[in-house]
C-alpha cells in the first residue's frame, strides 16, 4: 500500500524548499506534477554537474515526479492550469514574492475557484511585513535568524553546511499538507497555508532563543563543541584520530571519571561537580581529558567509553558516511532511475508497517509534458502548436 496513492499535487516549485516538501509526498505515493520553465527548467538543475552531469541538489529533491514544461506567463497556459487544478488535491508554490498573484494563482483566487484544493505557499519571510518582497536564499535566512552567529568557531561565524532553512520549511510544509488532507477528509473543504523559511528555522532556534532571552547573552560559538554542556565535543587521541564524546548528566560524569579517565577524584572536584561548573571551567577540564586521550588510540578510547556507557561518535567524513556500517547493515541504500542511469539513494526515513514507499525516476526536463496534456484532453495539433510558440 502507498499511503498517499490517489493524491495529486501540482507544484510550481524551484530550488530546494518546495521541491523537498513535495518529494516527501511523492515518496509516499502521491502523484507530483512539477511545472518547469521550457528550455531551462527549475534553476536547481544547473547548480552543478556532479552527478554524472546532473545537479546534486536537483537529484536529491526531485525523484518520483513528473515534469511538465509550461510557460505559465503565456495566456494559453491558463487553460492548462485550470484543467490541472480542477483535478488535483494540493497546489504548492515557492515562486518569487507576488509572482503567483500576478499569474492569477493567488491564494484567494485559487480557494474561490477550487474549494477542495489545499494551497501551500512557501516563501522566505511570509506573506506580510517589511521583508515580504525580499528574495530569500538559505544562507541569507540562516543569517537573519541568528543561526550563522551561533555556528562556527569563536573567531569565525559559519553557515550550516546543508540547506537547513530550506529543509525546515520543507518539512513544515509537508506536515502541514498532511494535516490539511486529514481535515479535508472530515470537512470536504480545502484550505491554505503559508510557510516561511524564517518562521521554520526560527522554530528550530528555540533553545538558543530561550537561552538568550532569559540568560542575558547568546550561546557562544563553540565549533564542534556544545555551548551549554561539557565535556561535549571532539578529543584527539594518541593515533591522530578524533572521538566525539558527550557527557549529559551527573551519573555519566561519575562513570566517565571512573572508567574512562580513571581519575575518580575528579567526580567530587569543586570545579566539575555540576554541568554549569564544568562549562565554566571547560578549558581546564578539556586539558585533563586531552592528556588522558593522548595516551590512548581511538579504538582504546572508544572501548573505555563503551565500557562506561558514555555516548560517543567517530568524526566521519562524508565519504565515510556513505559507507557507514549501520546504514549497510540495515539495507538503507537502494537505487533510483534517472536520465543518466541508476543512482544510489537512501531509503526514505519513514518506513511504516504495511505500507510501501515509492522511489521513482528523477525526471528529465519536460519528460511528461505530452502525456499530461493528452490526459487533460488537449489534442496533438494543439500541443504541437504550443511547442512551436515555445510555450512548452
Amino acid at each position: 500500500m502507498l499511503p498517499l496513492k490517489g493524491i495529486t499535487v501540482v507544484a510550481l516549485e524551484q530550488a530546494v524548499a518546495a521541491p523537498f516538501a513535495t518529494r516527501q509526498l511523492a515518496d509516499h505515493g502521491a502523484r507530483v506534477i512539477k511545472i518547469e520553465r521550457p528550455g531551462s527548467g527549475d534553476f536547481a538543475r544547473a547548480y552543478d554537474t556532479t552527478v554524472k552531469g546532473m545537479a546534486s541538489h536537483f537529484v536529491w529533491v526531485n525523484r518520483s515526479k513528473e515534469s511538465l514544461t509550461l510557460d505559465v506567463k503565456q495566456p494559453q497556459a491558463k487553460a492548462v492550469l485550470d484543467r490541472l487544478l480542477q483535478k488535483v488535491d494540493v497546489f504548492v508554490q515557492n515562486l518569487a514574492p507576488g509572482a503567483c498573484d500576478r499569474l492569477g494563482l493567488g491564494t484567494a483566487e485559487l480557494r474561490g475557484r477550487y474549494p477542495r484544493l489545499i494551497v501551500c505557499n512557501v516563501s522566505g519571510y511570509g506573506p506580510a511585513g517589511p521583508y515580504r518582497d525580499r528574495r530569500a536564499y538559505d544562507m541569507l535566512v540562516q543569517s537573519e535568524a541568528g543561526l550563522v552567529a551561533l555556528t562556527g568557531t569563536e573567531e569565525t561565524p559559519s553557515k550550516v553546511g546543508i540547506s537547513i532553512s530550506d529543509i525546515a520549511a520543507a518539512m513544515y510544509a509537508y506536515s502541514g499538507i498532511l494535516t490539511a488532507l486529514l481535515v479535508r477528509k472530515e470537512t470536504g473543504q480545502g484550505t491554505a497555508m503559508d510557510i516561511s523559511l524564517l518562521d521554520s528555522i526560527g522554530d528550530w532556534m528555540g533553545y538558543a532563543a530561550y537561552y538568550t532571552e532569559y540568560g542575558g547573552s547568546a550561546p557562544p560559538r563553540a565549533g564542534a563543541k556544545h555551548a551549554a554542556i561539557a565535556p561535549y565535543g571532539p578529543f584527539h587521541c594518541g593515533d591522530g584520530k578524533e572521538v566525539i564524546l558527550a557527557v549529559q548528566n551527573e551519573r555519566e560524569w561519575s562513570r566517565f571519571c571512573d572508567k574512562v579517565l580513571r581519575r575518580p577524584e575528579l567526580k567530587d572536584d569543586a570545579r566539575f561537580v555540576t554541568n554549569p561548573f564544568r562549562v565554566k571551567n571547560r578549558v581546564v577540564l578539556e586539558e585533563i581529558i586531552h592528556k588522558v586521550f593522548a595516551g590512548l588510540s581511538a579504538a582504546e578510547a572508544m572501548q573505555r567509553l563503551d565500557d562506561a556507557q558514555i555516548a560517543y561518535a567517530r568524526l566521519n567524513s562524508v565519504e565515510e558516511f556513505l559507507e557507514h556500517p549501520q546504514l549497510k547493515a540495515r539495507e538503507r541504500w537502494t537505487e533510483v532511475d534517472s536520465p543518466v542511469g541508476p543512482l544510489r539513494a537512501l531509503v526514505p526515513p519513514v518506513q511504516m508497517e504495511g505500507a510501501e514507499t515509492f522511489m521513482g525516476k528523477i525526471p528529465a526536463l519536460g519528460e511528461h509534458t505530452n502525456s499530461i496534456l493528452q490526459e487533460l484532453g488537449f489534442d496533438s495539433e494543439t500541443i504541437s502548436a504550443w511547442r512551436a510558440m515555445k510555450m512548452l
